[in-house]
């Protein structure tokens, strides 16, 4: 034990050497000053007491010397080091995160931190003398002096991600610590640790005096970081040392848990800023620079269970240890649950029971090692109906940060037909973040009266700093402008993924040059009246997923501005309320609701219209902070919505075509026959990238000779007229074959003939396979292929091999040509795969490469479960596949022989 000092004012005194067991010396000390005190007192006050003496000995290596006392119920401890230029960092970690000063904000009644010439003193009560409870004065981030200094400016930090990636940092150089200390240096020279250690220490300083000094504008920040400007040298060896550490955790030799890739990617970037300013060059924001999927900086908005029960697409938030956090009403609705009943089970329960397994390794697989196999890639697979039956679905997982730095994993599911991009993540282009809704004013709208707003004051608090005034457009907006808002528009419309997307754009577009906040209603086929985005430029507390939705109908007796428009008036100026008679019907009411709730001082309602009808509403509005709308915006306003209706009405004819082609396609995928000893499969994904539409089939059937007949085939093209050619070569060859019962080669060339006789033949591949044997076996695959790729057979022992012979032309291409056939046996439990070119190829790869990849995945697989073997390879392969897939496996399974 350290040596006695004087009498302290509240109780004794001792010093401690700068070892590491004198933390448990310390806390000894600690526990017996403070005999007599209740005991959960007593250990509260020996846990931050030991924390701080470890802050001592890791970040100031001086002589410790602590006191601990109590009087009149109140405990107080000091823990003094002669490091007064190393001030305390209040980095804003959790007490899961093991922080010392952390634990000292949320356990003490008060705290602060006193700093002499020679000394610092950092101090704590337990219990009340009747002081305010918190920090005394004095108690903040204080960064060290440096003879020479250089700014860093980190432009776009997430700051959610940026807590994550600190307090894995934090446990890392810990981990390192305790482990050196044991004697076990796992490679990293004491001298090393020191410096990364110190480094560390000195960017938690600067970042968390620069997020203190910034106003808290959205969880996106540009901050100047102060560094040493000798930093360079100790930020490699920082580096460096992390990249150990994070070996040694994937090994399993630190207790902790490998960084998650965006953390990894997060720390690359911090330390190349520094590296790279220091040096001269110029600064690179976070938002712009390449990452692997899984590390992108896609979903920067803090994960919300608020996003994720508005969104309309099928969601499910999961933590770390695979509980449920969060469901929204489609993605229940789409699994056959309610919401509230999936929340707190463990995520298998949406799996289907043949893929636990591989969930289970593949998560403990990311989390062990940090490595990710499906983060950001938009992938095929089968979810479970809570009946029992499959969902085909395509899945794109991707993860986020809580404002406190912990991750949450944020599943969307997509109906595989209609699959055609990678889905957002929730938050994630949210601009459209809105005021927290107030109490009801009375109706607004046009007409003579009193202002839009009620005249009670301001619009209700965010809770956040106003943002600067945005940039108004003048009476007669510049042609140029005009121009350019225009071309916005047009733009966001044509490079959006989807239309939602493209109207959100549009929406940002127009909050940065034109209005505070804006919203798009459309009609559907059906004439049900929907909110489908909102969009403000000044971001509150409340998601805009709250006011879209389908709104109340429009009824005869809606006179408001909205149903107004519906029927084609305007563009509809607002700049005074309207009589309250105008709020006749729930539509009025509930539209003038919404602007009031907003802010609105002024508003343009105007009609969409394209091909002589109207069908959905734009409005653009403005708050209190700048001049409000007048006559002179409405020939403005006139020329954005035509070009707006325009591009919303060919993207729906767009979507119209589309699905028509999907539900035909999805009617011709037909129903597997039930064989005896031969267990059929089949697995059908469109393309994540492309228009969803394509030609891929595939087909099986039993023929009165009692053969089984096994198809796939690939029409060129992705279009309607594809689909519709895929369909007509799909029933003449089952009409063919069932007809005629004649060897493959010859039902394939009586194809040709037919595709030829249609008034558009088609080109496309195809092979045509008969499987033959009893029940007990023998079996034989008698096969010709019309130009496609080689089925592939994998025996049960994992031997591989394509059956390349029987190849002949394309259908479309030569009907008089004659055709080859080819034959194999097929052992028991082996397996025989038919696939399109969507399963394997990747651009910009040889075809070669691309099929010893699914003969190596095949014949890992080759035990599998037939599911299993075809799921597996639809996830491995199929992930962001930018082509149609179409598979069907077929294995012999003989009867069980009954024992003697």
């Amino acid at each position: 034990m350290g040596d006695l000092t004087p009498q302290g004012a509240w109780g004794p005194a001792r010093r401690f050497a700068p070892l590491r067991k004198s933390v448990a010396q310390a806390r000894r000390f600690v526990r017996a000053a403070l005999e007599g005190v209740a005991p959960d007192t007593v250990d509260t006050a020996e846990l931050l007491a030991g924390e701080l003496v470890t802050n001592v000995v890791r970040h100031a290596g001086t002589e410790a010397e602590v006191s601990a006392g109590s009087r009149d119920g109140v405990v107080r401890v000091r823990v003094t080091d002669h490091r007064p230029d190393r001030g305390v960092v209040l980095w804003g970690c959790q007490p899961y995160a093991g922080t010392g000063l952390g634990l000292v904000e949320r356990l003490a009644h008060r705290y602060g931190v006193d700093t002499g010439e020679d000394h610092k003193t950092v101090w704590f009560q337990l219990g009340s003398d009747g002081s305010p409870a918190g920090a005394a004065p004095g108690w903040r981030t204080t960064v060290p002096p440096y003879a020479r200094r250089d700014t860093v400016t980190l432009f776009d930090v997430p700051g959610a991600l940026y807590r994550a990636s600190q307090q894995h940092r934090h446990a890392l150089l810990r981990e390192l610590a305790l482990a050196a200390g044991a004697g076990d240096t796992l490679g990293v020279r004491p001298e090393d640790l020191a410096t990364a250690c110190d480094m560390s220490d000195v960017l938690n300083a600067g970042m968390t005096a620069a997020l203190e000094q910034q106003p808290h504008d959205g969880d996106m920040r540009s901050l100047p970081l102060s560094v040493p400007a000798d930093a360079a040298p100790a930020v490699v060896t920082l580096r460096r040392t992390l990249d150990r550490a994070e070996e040694a955790a994937r090994e399993g030799d630190l207790l902790t848990l490998p960084a998650l890739p965006r953390c990894r990617a997060f720390h690359d970037w911090l330390f190349d800023q520094i590296l790279a300013q220091t040096a001269g060059d110029d600064p690179t924001a976070w938002t712009v620079i390449p990452r692997e999927p899984g590390a992108g900086p896609s979903e920067l908005v803090p994960w919300d269970a608020r996003h994720v029960h508005a969104s309309r697409v099928p969601t499910i938030a999961a933590d770390d240890g695979n509980r449920i956090l969060a469901v929204n009403g489609p993605a229940a609705d789409l699994l056959g649950w309610h919401a509230d009943e999936l929340v707190g089970r463990r995520l298998t329960t949406l799996i289907p029971e043949h893929l636990r397994k591989r969930h289970r390794s593949a998560f403990t697989s990311l989390l062990l090692t940090g490595t990710p196999r499906i983060l950001g890639r938009s992938v095929p697979l089968p979810a479970l109906h809570r009946d029992g039956r499959l969902v085909p679905v395509r899945l794109f997982l991707q993860t986020q940060e809580t404002t406190d730095g912990r991750t949450v994993f944020v599943a969307q599911l997509a109906p595989r037909a209609a699959a055609a991009h990678a889905p957002r993540a929730p938050g994630r282009s949210r601009q459209a973040a809105l005021r927290e809704p107030g109490g009801h004013y009375p109706p607004t709208g046009e007409g003579d009266g009193q202002p839009l707003t009620d005249g009670g004051g301001p619009p209700p608090a965010t809770g956040r700093p106003e943002s600067p005034p945005p940039v108004r457009a003048e009476p007669e907006m510049p042609a140029l402008q005009r121009l350019a808002l225009l071309a916005d528009i047009g733009t966001a419309l044509s490079n959006a993924p989807d239309l939602e997307e493209g109207l959100r754009q549009v929406g940002v577009s127009l909050t940065r040059r034109l209005a505070d906040w804006c919203a798009v209603d459309l009609l559907d086929e059906d004439g049900v009246l929907e909110r489908v985005c909102v969009v403000h430029r000044d971001p509150g507390d409340t998601p805009p997923e709250t006011y879209e939705g389908r709104l109340p109908a429009v009824t005869e007796s809606a006179r408001g501005p909205l149903a107004r428009a519906l029927r084609g008036a305007g563009p509809l100026l607002l700049t005074e309320a309207p009589p309250p008679s105008q709020a006749s019907s729930p539509l009025d009411a509930h539209y003038l609701d919404v602007l009031n709730r907003l802010g609105t001082t002024s508003a343009v309602v105007a009609p969409l219209r394209a091909r002589r009808a109207v069908f959905g509403v734009l409005t653009v509005a403005r708050t209190g902070r700048g001049r409000p709308f007048t006559e002179g915006d409405l020939s403005l306003v006139d020329d954005l919505v035509s070009g707006l209706a325009l591009g919303v009405d060919n993207a729906r004819l767009h979507q119209e075509t589309r699905n028509i082609a999907e539900r035909l396609q999805r009617s011709l995928l037909p129903v597997l026959p039930d064989v005896p000893s031969l267990a059929l499969a089949a697995r059908y994904a469109a393309s994540s990238a492309t228009a969803q539409v394509g030609g891929d089939w595939y087909d099986s059937f039993l023929l009165p000779s009692g053969n089984t007949a096994l198809v796939i085939g690939d029409v060129t093209g992705h279009n309607l007229d594809a689909a519709i050619a895929m369909s007509q070569l799909r029933s003449m060859l089952r009409g063919i074959a069932v007809d005629r019962q004649e060897p493959p080669e010859v039902v394939l060339r009586r194809l040709d003939m037919a595709n030829h006789s249609l008034y558009r033949e088609a080109t496309a591949t195809c092979i045509y396979g008969l499987v033959k044997g009893p029940e007990e076996g023998p079996w034989e695959l008698h096969y010709s292929s019309a130009g496609h790729l080689p089925p592939l057979l994998t025996t049960a022992e994992g031997e591989v091999r394509y059956l390349e012979e029987g190849s002949g032309l394309l259908l479309g291409m030569d009907p008089d040509m004659p055709r080859p056939r080819a034959s194999c046996t097929l052992p028991a439990h082996s397996t025989v795969l038919l696939y399109t070119d969507g399963l394997i190829e990747r651009r910009g790869e040889s075809l070669d490469r691309a099929l010893g990849r699914l003969r190596r995945r095949a014949a890992a697989l080759a035990r599998e479960p037939l599911d299993i073997f075809c799921d597996e390879l639809l996830i491995g392969l199929g992930a962001d596949n930018t082509d149609d897939i179409a598979m069907l496996a077929l294995r012999p399974v003989p009867p069980l022989v009954p024992p003697h």
